[in-house]
């Protein structure tokens, strides 16, 4: 909401703008906490995995692939793993308001892979909440919200992209978007397939359909339907361990289960209205409905508790609904002005989940399963204002969040049963600008944030904590001079509890409070109309857990994430970017002086687009144009990798793809009339 008032700030008399149609709230440099990147960051380069995206959203995410792009990304960021999205504060990320983290999923709570139905080309931006500073969002914000809007039309009637690289890599796109008086419509597919550099071929196949159809009833009102649907395969090598690598009895591409991959299908239909008043003041009104089945095959430590392999299957079938309202109204009395925002929110989960142990990809019995029901209901409030003849503003919000959990445990219906748990956040912004000849802002920002726990652990351990609360707090300054903008900031994060997924049987166990510290720097430097540079790092000074001694560490997450980049946009034709994103080297287990250490990595990546006529642009992408050797996702865990080998416990990663070449090529036919 402090962007909203920052432009206020500037105009002298001061005057109240028509409020932004979107609900996801943009930045500029008097707020860092948030960051945006539009359309133009997607559209001119190719993408073949999901991760990719994270790539580009950079601000201090550091997102490593998961067995070759086939499953969920791993989310780490200021000194916590987040596994893939939802424990230890969570990130949450939404699509058109649709949450995608996954509640109580077969593997991991909060899991992201629903993401993998997603276009590039569609995204019309992203919004990034550095915290969890907005009363708008709830479960998994705590460290941090993506918000993620997509296109309500292309400004072509048909576009085409086809493009191809190595590991026998096939991408394509096709959308036609009508020209029609009064609405905006768009239906596009995508397909791709991928080996990878994997010594068994990943088949890494994805097909997703997506179409949004808006109809304008004035230009105050308006209604949306949008649908989304996608299903995608893969034969993984999984996480392999790297004694066995450096012994030279396993290649870095190798695999040890033949049987590991997944697939997934999943569809999504959301319907949104809009109404505007002439004052200023906007209702608006979404809701969706989602189908997903998802079977995952993996294998973590071979044959440690069995000569016959420990192979399991995990299985999640689901069906969602959620709903969200909102009311937005600019104010003023005297010489305040301000933004009230009101709303609710609504998701509900009705889950089939469980957990199989499996030769090949037959399963040979039954070691989980249940049917879980979460319902999450939200309301909040939050208003923003700005005083000192609008050299400060300040916004302050509060949220409550209740959750119900009913399990019905199929194998042992002791463990059934259900719970209620609700928790409050609390949110407060503040921005001060004191001069008004100078952009030099001072800021704070602080809110607590939530995430739930899986249903079937919260049912197994009823002596726990049924929420976990992150309370974040951030202080720093930002200024921009002319084309250049730098910001910087401290930050203090402490959590009720921190959650470590358990494979062997899909729970989660707590490992008690904790706490993360450090400071963040950001720059962006317009150098001329079509060239830009920018760069962030975050430096984590500490991260441990509180109460203990001798002191435990916060493990399995980077304590310096670094990214920059340089941009061309249509210059004389030429578009693309350089950009480099590094982590440092960090602990994979917390505790003693006899530590584990995962390798850091810095990676490189070049795109290139030529106009070689209107209507018609050449792509060229490099991933890890140094062929730098990497590992992206490292854990530390026990296992026994051959039949007959002493069990022992060691660093199980995933390999960085290397040197990694696609070339394509995008057509457009009819230019759009639409005003």
């Amino acid at each position: 909401m402090l962007s909203t008032l920052a432009a206020l700030a500037q105009e002298k008399p001061p005057e109240i703008p028509r409020v932004r149609t979107s609900v996801v709230i943009t930045g500029t440099v008097v707020e860092p906490s948030v960051d945006q990147r539009n359309q133009a960051v997607f559209q001119d380069t190719l993408f073949s995995r999901d991760d990719q995206i994270f790539h580009q959203l950079a601000a201090g995410i550091n997102a490593g692939q998961h067995e070759g792009g086939g499953k969920s990304i791993e989310i780490r960021r200021f000194g916590f793993n987040l596994d893939h999205g939802g424990v230890n504060g969570g990130l949450k990320v939404l699509v058109d308001n649709v949450q995608q983290n996954q509640s109580t999923q077969g593997h991991g709570q909060g899991y992201l892979g629903s993401l993998k139905s997603l276009s590039p080309e569609l995204v019309q931006e992203a919004n990034l909440i550095n915290g969890p500073f907005s009363a708008e969002y709830g479960d998994f914000s705590g460290l941090g919200v993506v918000h993620i809007r997509t296109r309500e039309f292309l400004p072509e009637q048909w576009t085409a992209r086809l493009q191809g690289g190595s590991f026998h890599t096939q991408r394509g796109f096709l959308a036609y978007s009508p020209d029609l008086k009064h609405h905006d419509a768009f239906l596009a597919y995508e397909g791709s397939h991928s080996d990878g550099p994997f010594r068994k071929p990943l088949q890494y196949r994805r097909d997703n359909v997506t179409g949004n159809w808006t109809r304008r009833l004035s230009s105050l009102r308006s209604y949306s339907l949008k649908l989304n649907g996608g299903r995608h395969g893969f034969d993984s090598s999984g996480q392999i361990p790297l004694s066995e690598v450096a012994a030279g009895r396993l290649d870095r591409f190798g695999f040890l289960d033949p049987g590991d991959g997944g697939r997934a299908r999943q569809g999504v239909l959301a319907g949104y209205y809009r109404q505007e008043s002439s004052r200023g003041a906007v209702w608006k009104l979404d809701g969706f409905v989602s189908r997903s089945l998802f079977d995952l095959y993996s294998n973590f430590t071979f044959f440690l508790n069995d000569p016959a392999g420990d192979a399991i299957q995990q299985h999640d079938s689901r069906l969602q609904q959620g709903s969200n309202a909102q009311y937005t109204r600019p104010h003023e009395l005297a010489s305040l002005h301000g933004l009230f925002a009101a709303g609710a929110n609504f998701h509900a989960s009705q889950i089939n989940v469980g957990l199989y142990p499996r030769i090949g990809r037959t399963p040979l019995g039954v070691t989980t399963q249940a049917h879980a029901r979460v319902t999450n209901g939200a309301g909040y409030l939050q208003d923003a204002i700005t005083l000192w003849h609008g050299k400060l503003q300040v916004s302050g919000g509060l949220r409550y969040d209740v959750f119900r959990f009913d399990v019905q445990d199929r194998v042992n219906p002791r463990n059934s049963g259900a719970d209620v748990a609700g928790r409050w956040q609390p949110k407060l912004n503040a921005a001060l600008t004191p001069w008004q000849r100078s952009s030099l802002t001072l800021h704070f920002n602080y809110g607590r944030g939530i995430s739930s726990l899986d249903a079937r652990s919260l049912i197994q351990q009823p002596a726990e904590q049924r929420v976990a609360n992150t309370d974040f707090s951030q202080l720093g300054v930002a200024q921009r001079w002319g084309r250049v903008s730098v910001s910087s900031d401290f930050f203090l994060i402490n959590r009720s509890h921190e959650l470590v997924y358990v494979p062997d049987d899909g729970s989660l166990e707590f490992l008690g409070p904790s706490r993360s510290h450090g400071f963040e720097a950001k720059t962006s430097v317009q150098v001329t109309r079509h060239v830009t540079l920018h760069g962030g790092l975050t430096k984590v000074l500490n991260a441990f857990y509180r109460g203990t001694a001798p002191r435990a560490y916060i493990d399995r997450a980077p304590h310096f994430t670094m990214d920059s980049g340089l941009t061309v946009a249509r210059w004389h034709g030429w578009s693309g970017s350089a950009r480099l994103r590094a982590i440092s080297r960090y602990r994979l287990n917390g505790e003693g002086e006899d530590f584990a250490v995962a390798s850091g990595n810095t990676v490189a990546d070049v795109s290139v687009a030529r106009q070689i006529r209107r209507g018609l642009e050449f792509h060229v992408s490099v991933d890890n144009a140094a062929n730098r050797r990497y590992f992206e996702t490292q854990n530390y865990i026990e296992s026994c990798p051959r039949v007959g080998l002493p069990s022992a416990w060691g660093i199980h990663a995933t390999p960085g793809y290397p040197l990694t070449l696609t070339m394509g090529v995008t057509m457009r036919f009819r230019e759009s009339q639409r005003p």
